[in-house]
């Protein structure tokens, strides 16, 4: 770790989004992150929730401040809050990719999500919150996510957590400085670049059925713009369109 980041490590808490929302202590001056072994009502987009055993895999958040990020541009803290943790997971095993918005797969199971929670100050962004689950060792899963996975699943045995969670910290790290120097184009394309289904066409649902279509575009507000067999482009927001899997 950097003198950069402060780490904050608790047994227990409601969820680490929560607490750094509340917290008023000293701060990171790039990053201050909050760690819990177990979360009590872990987060994840919407209603849903992140099921992990204690002390099995990583839950924690991470707040930084970019620099003059305007706020038609938020969608590239939780581009770069994804992609820190692919680089990691991508260095354990193949098949690691993103699946728009913000989770990680490996092929078609789930082993990673992050949530993000921005503050806006006039055309800024003040600060962001990544909440960030990996799934490292934990071996079953009882909730009825459909997908689930960890890196022990993967490897048949298992990871040393605190080496997983240092390396996807010195990413966040490396890619908030980005942000701060205005590479978001660059950080955009890499993120792309990671899609998950990426190529050719393939089985999707939004609110007026089921489709096929292809990958086009996921534009700088994040919007994801697939484009269908008769060549026409359909626009969606995060929960408009699912991924049939």
């Amino acid at each position: 770790m950097t003198d950069h980041t402060l780490i904050i490590s608790l047994d227990e808490v409601d969820s680490t989004n929560n607490f750094l929302c509340s917290y008023q202590g000293e701060e990171g001056k790039r990053m201050t992150v909050a760690r819990a072994e177990y979360q009590t009502a872990g987060r994840g987009q919407g209603v849903n929730t992140w099921e992990s055993q204690t002390g099995k895999n990583l839950t924690f958040s991470a707040k930084s401040w970019p620099l003059h990020l305007p706020a038609s541009r938020q969608f590239v803290l939780l581009q770069a809050g994804a992609l820190a943790v692919r680089d990691v997971l991508a260095a354990f095993v193949d098949g690691i990719t993103i699946k728009w918005p913000n989770d990680i797969y490996w092929h078609d199971k789930k082993i990673s999500g992050t949530l993000s929670q921005c503050s806006i100050h006039g055309m800024e962004i003040g600060y962001c919150i990544l909440g960030i689950g990996v799934n490292v060792n934990q071996l079953d899963f009882v909730s009825d996510a459909p997908n689930p996975v960890s890196l022990a699943n993967i490897l048949e045995h298992e990871v040393d957590r605190e080496e997983v969670f240092n390396m996807i910290i010195k990413r966040l790290e490396t890619y908030f400085a980005k942000i701060d120097e205005g590479l978001y184009d660059q950080i955009s394309d890499f993120y792309k670049h990671c899609l998950y289904r990426r190529e050719g066409f393939w089985p999707y649902k939004d609110s007026q059925g089921e489709f096929e279509a292809a990958w086009q575009d996921v534009l700088d507000n994040g919007h994801l713009v697939l484009q269908r067999h008769d060549g026409t482009l359909s626009e969606y927001e995060f929960k408009e369109v699912k991924f049939k899997i």
